[in-house]
């Protein structure tokens, strides 16, 4: 994590995404501006909440881990984005792991700033309220993905998901292949299956395996195959 001190470039953030008004005149001086390179982890399961961070550049996923180690995924994040919302509302340690799929930009607002400031100041209270019910929203159309499409298809939307960031044009990550177990639970399939089916996209050209990394070659065919719909 580096700490962006431009106040200018903390303003275009502010200002393209509208959030001049969610934050009042007493927090604004309190807002930084932070960066996260690839792989960087914006915050980890159980740790203390201690800042609330608006993602307002690039692309994140957000996932838990069991006691025994083994990992899930829940959903992939783009702008705009509240990060440890529902911990700051419930008083409680980070919920999920997140980490940055692209380079990302997050505006982080320190916990006794917003119940200092922002406690009782309506804008805030109802932007915390629109992004947690979207939340929920965004769950329940994930599950009924999962249930009425087919693995080819919920592979395609997993792979385009975490290879691109729509608003990086120079971001073309690779999925490493050590991850497609956790692609399996994510999609709700088997990991012999997903094998299958990954070789089935390999020999159709639409990606390419090699040396523990998944490729995407055919971006606009995948792109085609998942119907255009994408796990976010």
């Amino acid at each position: 994590m580096k700490e962006i001190k431009d106040r200018e470039q903390l303003a275009f953030y502010l200002h393209a995404h509208q959030l001049e008004s969610v934050f009042n005149e007493q927090l604004i001086p309190h807002l930084s501006l932070y960066s996260f390179e690839q792989g960087e982890l914006i915050c980890s399961q159980g740790d203390p909440a201690l800042v609330l961070y608006v993602l307002v550049k690039g692309k994140v996923k957000i996932y838990t881990t069991s006691v025994e180690g083994k990992t899930l995924i829940l959903s992939f994040k783009t702008p705009l984005e509240a990060i440890g919302d529902i911990e700051y509302v419930q008083g409680i340690n980070i919920v999920n792991t997140v980490e940055a799929v692209s380079s990302v930009c997050m505006i982080g607002v320190h916990h006794r700033w917003l119940k200092k400031y922002g406690s009782d100041y309506s804008p805030l209270l109802q932007f915390l309220l629109n992004i947690i019910t979207r939340k929920f929203r965004i769950k329940n159309n994930s599950l009924s993905f999962n249930l009425m499409h087919p693995v080819e298809v919920r592979l395609a939307s997993y792979l385009l998901s975490v290879s691109f960031d729509e608003s990086d044009a120079l971001f073309k990550g690779q999925q490493s292949a050590v991850s497609i177990r956790d692609a399996a639970n994510f999609i709700g399939t088997s990991y012999r299956h997903l094998n299958r089916v990954i070789g089935q996209f390999c020999t159709e050209g639409l990606i390419e395996r090699n040396k523990g990394f998944i490729l995407v070659k055919d971006r606009e065919r995948l792109s085609a195959l998942s119907g255009h719909n994408i796990y976010e």
